[in-house]
């Protein structure tokens, strides 16, 4: 960028000087302590040995709790209260219109109301009394439609469909909900008693609850009890958050704030007693354990912890959060105040952020000569074990990788962003039976660089996006239904917005084409289009979208048919490093563009610039790699150009032949020879392959090769005609999923039984194997499913010798037909572990 006149500086400094100003009132406010009274800055050892290893989470004080709430739930009397918002409307006499009792826990923020809730769900999937069990978070800034999609998800587990007004996305929900008793879980509801329409709202989203069966029960959980008042919850089923015993707290403090440390024994003892004291001064609370604890624990210093323990930082929630926010590295404080543009609790994946950070930019220009992306992965490790990024529950989340940010730190990452960040959620709002899109009602800073739109609208983007000059990041979440967003606001946001680093858009099925005006954003790092629907949706692109030489990330997430005349251009996008999503067959000389680390899919073709060796300098790819047409590769010395074992970050690989049943001897000496010289890295985790039809298996699957994966989990072989399977030695001695496709083999391979960490067996149409040898005693699930009848009768019939071989195995299924092993018997007959 240009130097600054003499004006710009000016201003620069009288907007640093109002940050300063501002975060002093936010000081005063909060009766913290800022530099000025109190010296913050770091001990000079502070920086010295940080670990950022993750203790496991640690629930430990709320049994008394959990077995009180699970009694209310599966309390009989009074199951169930009646509709008063529908008992007067003309269906109520042939409709059961009754609503599922509620019961409500409330507590501070940080108290751990949240944790609880997921105990209870946790207990309950595991109980069976219900059928059904969700969790849904809420949140003070809710829209009906959003919660009605996360109970269907949750409901389903599948994504929501896509509906174009309410009533029909509540009609699915009542579906879904329809003749089954379920547990619903409101998480972090809100309540204004002088806001009407809010109180509406939350008699909304309750309405299509009246479909589930008798003995459905809704488990909510709030700041304070007059939510729980006005959702319906009797005063006697509004149970407070219990404090924790002083002892108790004291071991949930430690449990984050020694996990994993080794300092010497007398100075463990003094940090021990120094723990003590600190804990006490956390009043229980035990989002401040584990926050402290966890910045405590990167620091193991005695001076560190004693002043720590001397300060009166700590002598509240949000106090404590801000102390540790203070010892967090100056980039990793960027970082942190830059998810405060997300909404609340919205799932944040990690490689999703740590790209979105190398392309702000936020990686230390003193790292020079690491990857920014490694750098920022860096910060992220920091973020997650300093618990201000906490892993989502898997269970109730689709996103395999997912983080949140606790409310209590959005609140802080709102207040240290400023007015550099700043979210628009937008609102659907009914008037008569139409739904309308509310607008922005707040003034969006001018100044600001970082804007999250919660829904498009073009008269948001036209007058009010499209007048900050300054702006970085604009990720719109999501274009109305049918109403993608238009090429003439792309050409006036192209045209104003050219500091854009992040372009993100999400849209619903559609078409989008992107005016060629995008060759103005010369400073253009990441731009997704995407779609969460992609039967029907087309993206145009221009041919100017190769001149963004800056551009590190193109993401086409779910787009159905893509239009881009000049893709064999790509190759001029240098600095591209993820290709994600994106069905280019034309792509060629992609050998060029060696800092790139993911790509999807890759075809070989018998065109210039589309062979194997394009591979070849490609030494950066990791995550997952899919290589096409291999029938296209005539000889090992062209396979060996791929150099495929020099590519560390590699975790999955796919390896696909188009199938021949015509195929001649000397073809199948050429797979066999190709195979060979594909020999994977040694750190590759999964390995499929699609219609093989070597002659045999390759050395370094053989376990007589030096080189080839050491570590491999999965194994799956989908078509293989090769006689015999592969030997599954060394090269699988960490297996624990073998899947096995539609292959020719006569017999599963030899000594199987000595895979002694293989979990799950899978055989799909495999006609040909009529026997199991002895398998592995550590084998869990066992499905056999469209093969030899002979082999599927002898599975399922009591005293057969294979039926025998099975009997170790906890699942399994013949056909779908779950069969009764002596391990079931046995599992369910041993006391459960406290």
């Amino acid at each position: 960028d240009c130097g600054m006149s003499k004006i710009e500086l000016k201003q620069s400094l009288e907007k640093i000087e109002k940050v300063i100003n501002d975060a002093c009132g936010f000081f005063e406010q909060m009766n913290l302590p800022n530099k000025s009274n109190v010296n913050l800055s770091k001990p000079a050892n502070s920086r010295g040995a940080v670990t950022t290893a993750r203790p496991p989470p640690l629930v430990i004080g709320r049994d008394k709790d959990c077995d009180n709430i699970v009694a209310m739930l599966h309390d009989k009397e009074e199951d169930a209260q009646p509709d008063t918002n529908r008992a007067h409307s003309p269906a109520s006499a042939s409709e059961r219109c009754i609503r599922p009792q509620i019961i409500g826990i409330h507590g501070i923020g940080g108290s751990g109301k949240s944790t609880l809730s997921q105990l209870v769900c946790a207990r309950e999937e595991k109980d069976g009394h219900f059928n059904l069990v969700m969790w849904v978070h809420v949140s003070q800034d809710f829209s009906v439609d959003t919660i009605f999609r996360q109970m269907s998800e949750a409901a389903s587990r599948t994504p929501c469909p896509q509906f174009n007004n309410l009533d029909t996305l509540q009609t699915n929900l009542e579906k879904k909900l329809h003749g089954k008793r379920f547990l619903l879980v409101l998480d972090d509801v809100w309540y204004n008693n002088r806001d009407v329409r809010q109180y509406e709202k939350l008699q909304q989203i309750l309405s299509p609850l009246n479909a589930g069966e008798a003995g459905s029960k809704i488990l909510v959980t709030s700041r304070t009890k007059d939510a729980l008042i006005a959702l319906g919850a009797a005063e006697q089923r509004c149970i407070p958050m219990s404090v924790l015993g002083e002892d108790v707290f004291l071991k949930l403090f430690k449990h984050y704030a020694f996990h994993n440390v080794c300092v010497p024994a007398d100075d463990r003892i003094r940090l021990e007693d120094i723990a003590t004291h600190i804990a006490k001064k956390l009043k229980g609370s035990p989002l401040a354990a584990k926050i402290v604890g966890g910045q405590l624990r990167m620091r193991p210093n005695i001076d560190y912890w004693r002043s720590s323990r001397d300060g009166n930082h700590l002598d509240d929630t949000m106090g404590a959060l801000w102390w540790s926010y203070q010892y967090l590295d100056e980039q990793v404080r960027r970082c942190f105040a830059y998810c405060s543009i997300f909404p609340r609790r919205r799932y944040l994946e990690r490689h999703e952020l740590v790209k979105l950070w190398a392309a702000e930019g936020f990686a230390r220009s003193s790292d020079e000569g690491k990857d920014p992306e490694d750098v920022c992965q860096g910060y992220f490790d920091v973020l997650v074990s300093a618990s201000f990024l906490q892993p989502e529950v898997g269970k109730y989340s689709s996103k395999m990788d997912a983080y949140i940010v606790h409310d209590l730190l959005l609140d802080l990452a709102d207040k240290v962003a400023g007015s550099d960040c700043f979210r628009i959620e937008n609102q659907w709002k009914r008037s008569g039976d139409n739904w309308t899109m509310e607008g922005c009602e707040d003034e969006v800073p001018l100044d600001v660089r970082h804007v999250f739109v919660q829904t498009y609208g073009s008269e948001l983007i036209t007058e009010k996006i499209c007048k900050l000059d300054n702006l970085r990041t604009l990720i719109i979440d999501s274009a109305e239904w049918r109403k993608p967003v238009e090429e003439k606001v792309l050409k006036n946001l192209f045209a104003r917005l050219r500091k854009l680093r992040v372009l993100i858009i999400a849209s619903d099925q559609g078409m989008l084409s992107v005016p060629e005006s995008i060759g103005q954003l010369r400073h253009l790092r990441y731009l997704a289009f995407m779609t969460r629907y992609g039967s029907d949706s087309r993206l145009v692109l221009p041919g100017t979208l190769t001149k963004l030489y800056h551009m590190q990330v193109l993401d086409f997430g779910n787009i159905s048919d893509l239009v881009f005349d000049s893709c064999e251009d790509m190759f001029s996008l240098i600095n591209l490093r993820h290709i994600i999503q994106v069905p280019f067959r034309e792509i060629r000389s992609i050998g060029r563009l060696t800092l790139l680390r993911t790509l999807e899919t890759f075809e070989v073709r018998k065109e210039q610039g589309c062979e194997l060796k394009q591979l070849s300098d490609l030494n950066q790819l990791c995550g997952k790699l899919r290589i096409m047409g291999l029938q296209n590769v005539e000889s090992q010395q062209e396979a060996l150009e791929a150099n495929l074992a020099d590519k560390e970050g590699l975790r999955t690989l796919e390896l696909w032949w188009n199938y021949d049943e015509t195929a001649e001897l000397k073809e199948k000496e050429v797979q066999t020879e190709v195979l060979e010289g594909l020999c994977p890295p040694k750190l590759l985790e999964s390995l499929t392959m699609y219609s093989y039809d070597g002659l045999r298996y390759p050395s370094w699957m053989m376990g007589k090769h030096n080189g080839g994966p050491k570590y491999l989990n999965t194994l799956s072989l989908h078509c293989c005609s090769t006689e015999l399977g592969p030997e599954l030695g060394g090269f699988c001695s960490h297996l624990r999923s073998l899947y096995i496709f539609s292959c020719s083999w006569d017999t599963l391979p030899d000594h199987m039984e000595h895979l002694t960490s293989l979990k799950d067996l899978g055989l799909n149409r495999c006609r040909n194997i009529r026997s199991l040898p002895r398998l592995p005693q550590s084998l869990e699930c066992f499905k056999l499913s469209r093969s030899n009848e002979m082999l599927m009768s002898s599975c399922r019939t009591v005293g057969d010798p294979i039926w025998e071989k099975l009997q170790h195995i906890l699942v399994a299924y013949v056909d779908g037909y779950r069969l009764e092993t002596r391990a079931q018997y046995t599992s369910s007959s041993e006391p459960e572990t406290p």
